[in-house]
């Protein structure tokens, strides 16, 4: 490819709604141009680096045994009325009339439309198993766009649907597929790990997130140091401590704490640690209020919350109004000790093992202090209420965990009937009866993928892809090629060879000063650079550098070529 034919159009100015790397980087380097929030155009330079990613993914999807197939992206309401997500879904369901008034929506995913798919097309057992996917483009009417294509409203998805007779043919294309992602991101020389996840919307029961591991990531990934365990921060357990709970030494006092609310300001207040604190929240159970108490220096966690059997599947704090009726006491000043028989008090297992512990006192201005379980305050039960920290001890029991950011490419699931039982999607077993399909979903992230590749590689000159996501592998940098011939003629029969050998070569043949022509290669990332000049020439040699290390090489021909081989 010569580069005077192509589309290139850098620019050195940092967009001022560009908050992370990737985003600042990939408008930089011309990559992507806004179009609206959220929405962005692909130049001919993203569109090669997009292209390199699905060739991937649909290698090793195919490779896998799926069978691709594109659906539409826009559905009708009528299919999403089945399975009750039309009103479900929420507001990023981006729903539009047609001419006749009928109801539509630009599909956030596909699990409606593969299922009316199968249901029409798969009728015998004999047919399964089978997976489908596509490479599609996706909408999600996101509150906050935020961070380019990170988080953008329009974005590129491959997603996979398989369907089973039975559980034990799901969990066996489950693995596949995690398997199949696990070289996909390795070829992509992604640096990510699979953690176990929250099944969320999409539901199902099982669920792995593939995160790439970056500072900028939004999602909290806990892995171990010692073992191949990983989970989002959502998923996991935190263990309870090795050690029993030590016997009960002070007396219980009352202390002032006149406007002391929070954990840092009454263990301030009170020279203590944050850990020798109580926290105790009031949230809205099925049948009334229930007392949630976790180690002052730990945060609840939402998702483990919502599914204790007390509550209506969902988290929500009680308000000032109800925790005053209930206890006498605002917010700020509420503990364990003395609260009402009627409130489940349910403890958290890093909580229940502290002992002569600081809780509020259910009273305006005063906290608890030498509060002890049992003796003092009621715990009705213990339960893992939240969120994992570094340090805390692997669940597997192998080594501690390591908490880190990452930011989700792929997400895989075990949907089990959910879809196909609401849509009556059936096929016939091998004695003659009607049969619900088990269902699998899995999810990439293409354009994402893109941009977490950039947060992972990256300097103050630009884009480090990685080899296999790389616009180009090589760039060829003649120097002043339109007033020396012979530097322009050993370009071209550079390119020419290298070209022959199948590598993606870029010749940069626009003419520019060693300097600007030499920021654009390294802002765009392509891994090698070749330099041609008169002076090289002159001497058999070239200038080659491979992008992120600091200096440069003298190789003649045959060293050259044989960093290609």
């Amino acid at each position: 490819m010569r580069l005077s034919r192509f589309h290139l159009a850098t620019v050195k100015e940092i967009p001022a709604d560009a908050e992370i790397a990737s985003h600042q980087l990939m408008v930089r380097s011309g990559m992507i141009r806004k179009l609206a929030a959220g929405i962005y155009t692909w130049s001919p330079l993203g569109l090669r680096v997009l292209s390199r990613v699905e060739r991937v993914v649909r290698e090793e999807m195919n490779r896998a045994g799926a069978v691709e197939l594109l659906m539409p992206s826009v559905q009708p309401r009528e299919l999403w009325e089945e399975t009750g997500r039309w009103e479900k879904f929420g507001g990023q369901l981006l729903k539009i009339r047609d001419r006749k008034e009928a109801e539509y929506c630009y599909g956030p995913t596909h699990e409606e439309v593969i299922t009316d798919f199968a249901r029409q097309e798969l009728k015998s057992y004999k047919q399964l198993p089978v997976t489908f996917y596509q490479i599609q483009t996706k909408f999600r009417d996101e509150i906050r766009p935020r961070f380019g294509v990170m988080r953008a409203r329009e974005f590129l998805m491959k997603d996979a649907y398989s369907f089973h007779l039975d559980a034990e043919g799901l969990a066996a294309e489950y693995r596949n597929m995690y398997d199949a992602y696990t070289r996909i991101f390795s070829r992509l020389g992604l640096d990510f790990r699979a953690v176990q996840a929250d099944t969320g919307a999409i539901g199902g029961n099982a669920s792995h997130e593939f995160q790439v591991l970056a500072d900028s990531g939004e999602d909290q990934i806990a892995f171990s140091d010692a073992s191949d365990y990983a989970a989002n921060v959502e998923m996991a357990e935190a263990v309870a401590p090795a050690d029993p709970r030590p016997a009960p030494s002070e007396n219980l006092e009352r202390v002032a704490t006149p406007t002391q609310r929070s954990i840092e300001d009454v263990a301030a207040f009170l020279g203590l640690a944050p850990q020798a604190c109580l926290k105790t929240m009031l949230v809205r159970g099925s049948e009334g209020l229930v007392a949630l108490c976790v180690r002052g220096d730990h945060e609840l966690n939402d998702v483990k919350v919502a599914k204790l059997p007390e509550l209506p599947g969902v988290m929500e704090l009680a308000d000032e109004t109800a925790i005053l009726a209930a206890t006498g006491a605002p917010p700020g000043f509420i503990g364990p000790v003395g609260l009402p028989e009627s409130i489940p008090v349910i403890v958290d297992r890093s909580a229940a093992a502290m002992a002569d512990f600081v809780c509020g006192g259910n009273q305006d201005g005063s906290h608890w202090r030498g509060a002890n379980w049992d003796r003092d305050a009621r715990l009705t039960r213990v339960a893992d209420l939240r969120k994992v920290v570094e340090g805390d001890a692997s669940p597997d029991g192998n080594g501690h965990l390591h908490v880190a950011r990452g930011i989700e490419v792929g997400h895989v699931f075990q949907l089990g009937a959910r879809y196909a039982e609401a849509m009556h999607a059936t096929v016939l077993d091998d004695s003659g009866k009607a049969r619900v399909m088990q269902m699998g979903c899995y999810g990439i992230g293409v354009s994402r993928i893109v941009a977490a590749a950039i947060e992972q590689n990256h300097d103050e000159a630009g884009i480090i892809w990685p080899e296999p996501m790389a616009p180009w592998q090589v760039a060829i940098c003649p120097i002043n090629p339109k007033h020396d011939a012979k530097v322009t003629a050993a370009a071209e029969a550079l390119h020419a060879e290298l070209q022959s050998q199948g590598l993606e070569v870029l010749l940069d043949d626009r003419g520019l000063r060693p300097g600007p022509m030499f920021a654009d290669i390294e802002l765009i990332g392509i891994p090698h650079r070749i330099v041609i000049s008169e002076r090289g020439l002159a001497a058999g040699t070239f200038e080659y550098r491979r992008r992120g290390e600091s200096e440069n090489r003298t190789l003649d021909r045959a060293e050259l070529l044989r960093v290609f081989r």
